[in-house]
């Protein structure tokens, strides 16, 4: 059986006209990216409901949700339970013939990363996708928190980019289906200002906000943070959970400085570029390749300026639970110091812009990093 339609979709339609093209050009292999709560299971979901989707497909779309897999054999159950097939063992082969001896069918695995993450059963899930994909007559689309396509699949281009946080016109309406229009506005705007934006976090302060109003939720944000949603019992209602999830990695299990940086980032809200990731000196032994771990796991990002930020949520789960250490905080204090020291010595001088430009790249940075250090 299928899930339901979502009634709530905003923001997302470049994405859904990118993906119908794709099947409008012929069976499309398609991996939904992202960080968790930014809404690729609901981008799935309308998907699959799509007119134009259902009257290619009819009867043979397939939804598998693969939270409980841990091995190709339990994710090839999975698929079988969702197609009628026998239990057994293994049902690898017997999923591979059911589509190759059926119609063309579309295969929806969501949120795969729970199978694929660990490095013992990644080759052999990567196998079996490269199995399902050589099936000329069956779609595919995966979702995953991360950034980071699974190999051995000849992913149909173009590539569809990890899903960014909504715009704000298109967050202030998923908030007003959700909460009603009876709230100022410039209540809602600063109760997304602590959403990054992103659908789960919207969702679940929305039908706080519906209960409660929006004054009473944001006095409680200030002593509760992520805590006042996450009371939910799957990373679908829980955004703690679902951060946890991420950070709880094998990516960044094996990367552990990777999580000291982003704890660095959570007080940074303005970011870093890779020249001050290196200008700043952390105690940190390969602070690219950390910041490569964060972006491919989706728990940070590189905005317009390629600047490495981490969204609200994020920044604010990590100052409380796992806030940096005063050796990773000591580095950018030392930096800003000097950076504010350059600025005085340059003053009313030609290289003056220099600093200012930096200054001003750094303006909350700054603030936050001074204000941590009183």
């Amino acid at each position: 059986m299928l899930p339901g339609e979502p009634k709530i979709f905003h923001g997302r339609d470049s994405e859904l006209a990118d993906i119908l093209e794709l099947f409008r050009q012929g069976t499309p292999r398609i991996a939904i990216l992202g960080s968790g709560g930014m809404g690729k299971t609901t981008l799935t979901r309308t998907v699959v409901h799509h007119e134009e989707v259902a009257t290619k497909y009819h009867g043979n779309r397939f939804f598998v949700t693969c939270d409980t897999a841990s091995s190709k054999p339990e994710l090839a159950g999975l698929i079988g339970a969702h197609l009628g097939l026998k239990p057994g063992i293994d049902l690898t082969w017997a999923v591979l013939k059911h589509f190759s001896s059926g119609p063309p069918s579309l295969l929806i695995l969501d949120n795969l990363e729970t199978v694929w993450e660990p490095t013992k059963s990644r080759p052999e899930i990567e196998e079996f996708l490269s199995l399902l994909t050589d099936i000329n007559t069956l779609a595919l689309i995966i979702t995953m928190c991360g950034a980071e396509r699974p190999s051995k699949v000849p992913w149909t281009r173009p590539f569809l980019q990890p899903l960014p946080p909504l715009a704000q016109d298109a967050a202030r309406k998923m908030f007003i289906d959700i909460a009603d229009d009876k709230h100022p506005v410039e209540e809602v705007d600063e109760i997304l200002g602590l959403t990054g934006n992103m659908p789960l976090s919207i969702s679940l302060l929305a039908h706080l906000v519906d209960m409660e109003g929006c004054r009473e939720i944001l006095s409680r944000w200030e002593t509760e943070k992520t805590s006042l949603i996450s009371d939910g019992y799957d990373k679908r209602s829980n955004l703690e959970l679902s951060i946890s999830i991420s950070l709880s990695s094998p990516r960044i299990a094996s990367t552990p400085q990777a999580q000291d940086l982003l704890a660095i980032l959570s007080l940074l809200p303005d970011g870093l570029s890779d020249l001050e990731l290196k200008q700043t000196k952390f105690p940190i032994t390969d602070i690219l390749g950390c910041k490569a771990v964060l972006l491919r796991t989706a728990l940070a990002y590189s905005d317009g300026h390629k600047r490495l930020k981490v969204l609200v949520p994020i920044r604010e789960h990590m100052r409380k639970l796992f806030p940096p250490a005063d050796g990773m905080i000591q580095p950018m204090f030392k930096h800003f110091h000097e950076l504010l020291v350059s600025y005085k010595a340059t003053l009313g001088t030609s290289l003056g812009t220099g600093p200012i430009d930096r200054i001003t790249s750094n303006y909350t940075n700054i603030q936050n990093i001074l204000q941590n250090g009183l």
